[in-house]
């Protein structure tokens, strides 16, 4: 089921690599143009075309963009105890978590009457997307919401697919946990439509335009992030799921099995790769893979996913060679199961989440561990990081010079001011001085 690539006895510098690494054929890039379209239909007409595209793409037209919000807080008030109770646990974690990420404003004083102040303010309004397509995210409103709320940020909005079997509606559990975090205003759009009606603005339905879009989807909706970039911020492109394991012969193959299969029942765009420089090991795993997909609830999806271009085992001479694959590879997810993890964790730097030993599979990061699960996929951990509080604040610098301060600053502007043509810039210190 899962191929093997075989790199043992090769040198791995990066070009090699990232010319053998399993990858999805479909990535951000190749639907960019289709999903500008959408968008554009999207800020040409509105609830038109939202309606349009829920019919088209997600199976079911909702009797109304946006949820009344005496559906959010009956669904709310429906949650189920068990899933209640769960949901109060992520969320106590998750905010923990994103309190930790806070940064305390602080002064830095240059000199007598010379300061700067840092400061981190939260946006005003965000869009927070929580996708629906083949499965329920309601950790997905946490993840999402809980670092907005912690930041500061005062407006919150959401979208979620309308699902097919509920006849076009927002799943329950979905708006039930939008509830239980005190977040009444939910539309019910998906896909690349929602993220341009997030960033736009869709004034019939009386959506205003968010400062910042967050949230992970599917490869359209992490193309729609990156074709509203620069209108909004955004967080990363978290697009279909990926999980790269990293093991040695000590690893438990049932274990490296269960979390392959954990991650392919998202999607079958989803990513399954393991890194090993233990044959016996490799070996093992396919035979573990094969006979727990054949019992998976979604046991086509898993096989799909697991025989796609994306998916696949990588035979390396030894760890430090299985270090230079994982960070070339960049994962959304990393698993180290090695007899030895923590010197390998430390030359582990490219990676959306890192989870350590057989104690942290990422399902538990998917909703119990704390950590936030909206996380850089296709490559992107290279320059992108997991969900925080970050992408809901903004820093800002408060420049505090008294006149005593300047006048001594005076000559290092005048000269650099000259220097870049630009003598006006020195002329508006020295009138503070004529």
């Amino acid at each position: 089921m899962l191929r093997t690539i075989d790199l043992r006895g090769r040198a791995l510098d990066a070009d090699v690599i990232r010319a053998v690494l399993p990858r999805p054929q479909q990535d951000p890039s190749t639907v960019l143009g289709d999903v500008v379209a959408l968008i554009d239909d999207v800020r040409r007409r509105g609830e038109t075309a939202l309606l349009e595209q829920s019919d088209r793409f997600d199976g079911g037209r909702p009797a109304a963009v946006r949820v009344p919000v005496d559906e959010i807080v009956a669904a709310e008030q429906a949650l189920p105890g068990d899933i209640r109770v769960a949901l109060e646990l992520l969320i106590e974690r998750v905010r923990a978590a994103s309190r930790a990420q806070l940064s305390e404003p602080a002064t830095t004083v240059l000199g007598d009457g010379a300061r700067v102040l840092q400061r981190w303010l939260p946006v005003r309004r965000v869009g927070l997307y929580v996708p629906g397509g083949r499965a329920v995210y309601p950790s997905s409103v946490v993840m999402n919401v809980v670092p907005a709320q912690t930041a500061g940020v005062r407006a919150l909005a959401i979208a979620s697919p309308p699902q097919r079997d509920l006849g076009g509606a927002v799943h329950p559990i979905v708006l039930g946990a939008a509830g239980l975090l005190g977040v009444h205003e939910v539309y019910a759009m998906g896909g690349a439509g929602a993220v341009g009606a997030l960033a736009h603005g869709v004034p019939g339905i009386g959506l205003e335009p968010v400062d910042v879009v967050t949230g992970p989807g599917n490869v359209f909706v992490a193309a729609a992030k990156r074709a509203v970039a620069g209108a909004v911020g955004i967080d990363s492109e978290a697009g279909p799921t990926e999980i790269l394991v990293v093991a040695d012969g000590a690893a438990d193959p049932e274990l490296v099995a269960a979390d392959l299969i954990s991650q392919a029942e998202h999607d079958v765009l989803a990513a399954a790769v393991l890194v090993t420089d233990a044959p016996e090991l490799a070996s093992a795993v396919v035979t573990a893979v094969e006979r727990r997909q054949a019992t998976t609830f979604h046991a086509e999806r898993v096989r799909t996913s697991l025989t796609a271009p994306q998916s696949g085992i990588l035979l390396v001479d030894d760890l430090a060679a299985a270090v230079a694959v994982s960070n070339a590879y960049a994962p959304e997810h990393l698993e180290v199961l090695t007899a030895d993890p923590w010197p390998l964790v430390a030359e582990l730097t490219e990676a959306g989440a890192v989870f350590v030993g057989p104690g942290s599979p990422v399902s538990l990061g998917d909703y119990a561990a704390g950590s936030n699960h909206v996380l850089p996929t296709g490559g992107t951990a290279r320059f992108s990081a997991g969900l925080s509080v970050r992408p809901f604040l903004r820093q800002q610098q408060v420049v505090d010079y008294d006149l005593d301060a300047l006048h001594e600053a005076r000559p290092a502007v005048r000269a650099l001011a000259d220097a870049e043509g630009l003598p006006a810039h020195g002329d508006a210190v020295d009138a503070r001085f004529t």
